[in-house]
């Protein structure tokens, strides 16, 4: 469902702002890491003009790929880590500056390997109650958001 906001955007439900037809189009997958503790795996960026800005790892996905190939693909090349792809959580439509962003975040769990940064700065395992303790994206805020409202398992 869309609202229209004072500025005349276009908002979507989920928080997210509606696409201009004539803005770039990037559609990624992101990879909402849990651990048996509930804790949630962030990243910081380490380039690009978001550097230094949490998000959930992933990437863009490649021609002829699904989006769990691709999510399994992109950890394997950032984190030398095999996941296991759980389910959709949830898809965030987000217009930045320069481009509009369709996100597909999957919750995942490690099946093999240690999460070793290969393209970010840093990275935490934060628990529900410290999920607002880093500075998110803002397409990313609206996943953490509705990861606040409830438990990992509460998500579907």
């Amino acid at each position: 469902m869309w609202h229209e906001t004072k500025d005349r955007r276009r908002v979507l439900h989920d928080g997210g702002i509606g696409s201009d037809s004539k803005m770039k189009q990037i559609e990624v997958v992101a990879a909402i890491i849990h651990d048996e503790k509930e804790r949630i795996f962030a990243t910081q960026r380490g380039y690009g003009d978001f550097k230094d800005g949490w998000e959930f790892p992933g990437g863009k996905m490649e021609p002829g790929e699904t989006p769990e190939e691709a999510l399994m693909r992109e950890i394997w090349e950032e984190l030398e880590t095999r996941i296991r792809v759980e389910r959709l959580v949830q898809t965030v439509e987000w217009d930045y500056p320069a481009f509009h962003l369709t996100m597909h975040c999957y919750l995942c769990h490690v099946e093999s390997g240690h999460l070793e940064l290969k393209e970010h700065e840093a990275a935490k395992w934060l628990r529900k109650e410290e999920l607002e303790s880093v500075n998110w994206l803002p397409a990313d805020e609206v996943v953490v958001k509705r990861l606040g409202e409830g438990s990992i398992k509460d998500t579907e």
